[in-house]
């Protein structure tokens, strides 16, 4: 039996998301560490006008998730096995100990401003409910054209299709999907065209800056959205930091290859509750999956302690 920690990647951003962090020594240093690394006060990235800025998204949703993510490993709650999604990777691999905050910090500063420049307005994802993935694949080859190109980007659940793309493209797939029956279909708060090839120019820059930076093997497994495999060399999870921007995601797979590694307490960090719904699909009567910040900490230690007598 085994705990995984979940990191929920751009869309789950929330106005005040880092304020309302508990009031923790580790929450804090790590608020501190990430403020003084960018020279500027961290704090000030999680307004709702702040939030419109890939570039602040990604350092809220790194230092948020690393901050928390800590804070329960010193209060006694330690993962098996670390999963994020998209720039839930970051801190993923600073949890398990491959990648240095500080250095995270810097990557994912980098990241975001890459991404906003290479795609600034008129970018977008959506999520495609109700369809599997060859049927969205096919909605998305019939709207592809030059001027507004898309592609199919995320396989959260066999039935629940991201896809990235120019936003008449997005439109156009939408009004296919709800035609060919689709439960919905819903823009998500991401304003570039995310893990598709769009973005490989900006990925190979930031593998440059990645290449220069010295990661270490990951000391808890870190499960690679991109992959859908377990990835422990600094150079396997390095190449998965630098390129998912720009590769399509599986989280069901990679999900689903925690659950057959034994992962049955899935516990997401703030502010996401995407993954949470996701990974219970995945439980049948032996799982739980809970988003860490709407439960209690004492009903986390003990959860954990379970997990860890149950593994014992």
């Amino acid at each position: 039996m085994s705990i995984a920690f979940t990191f929920p990647g751009q869309g789950a951003q929330e106005p005040g998301m880092l304020h309302r962090l508990p009031a923790h020594a580790e929450i804090r240093s790590t608020l501190s560490i990430a403020s003084e690394t960018l020279g500027e006060d961290l704090l000030s990235l999680d307004s709702a006008a702040a939030l419109a800025s890939s570039r602040a998204v990604q350092l809220c949703l790194l230092t948020s998730g690393v901050a928390f993510a800590r804070m329960l490993i010193a209060e006694g709650c330690r993962p098996d096995m670390l999963l994020g999604l998209s720039i839930g990777a970051f801190p993923a691999a600073v949890v398990a100990g491959a990648l240095d905050f500080t250095d995270a910090v810097r990557l994912v500063s980098l990241r975001g401003s890459l991404m906003e420049t290479a795609f600034p307005h008129d970018y977008g994802m959506t999520a495609v409910i109700g369809l599997d993935r060859y049927q969205v694949a096919a909605l998305v080859e019939q709207a592809f054209t030059v001027q507004h190109p898309l592609f199919v980007a995320n396989i959260n659940a066999p039935d629940q299709i991201v896809v990235a793309g120019h936003e008449v493209g997005m439109q156009r797939v939408a009004e296919l999907a709800l035609a060919a029956h689709a439960s919905h279909c819903k823009r998500i708060a991401i304003s570039v065209p995310s893990h598709c090839a769009l973005l490989d120019d900006a990925a190979r820059q930031l593998a440059q800056s990645i290449t220069a930076t010295t990661l270490q093997p990951a000391r808890i497994c870190y499960i690679s959205a991109s992959r859908a495999r377990a990835l422990f060399t600094p150079a396997a999870i390095g190449d998965d930091l630098a390129y998912n921007m720009a590769r399509p995601v599986h989280w069901h797979d990679a999900s689903s290859l925690a659950y057959e590694r034994g992962m049955r307490l899935a516990l997401e960090m703030p502010p996401g509750e995407v993954l949470t719904k996701l990974t219970s699909r995945l439980f049948a009567d032996d799982g739980l999956a809970l988003a860490a910040a709407a439960t209690r900490l004492d009903t986390l230690q003990s959860l954990c302690a379970r997990e860890n007598e149950n593994s014992a």
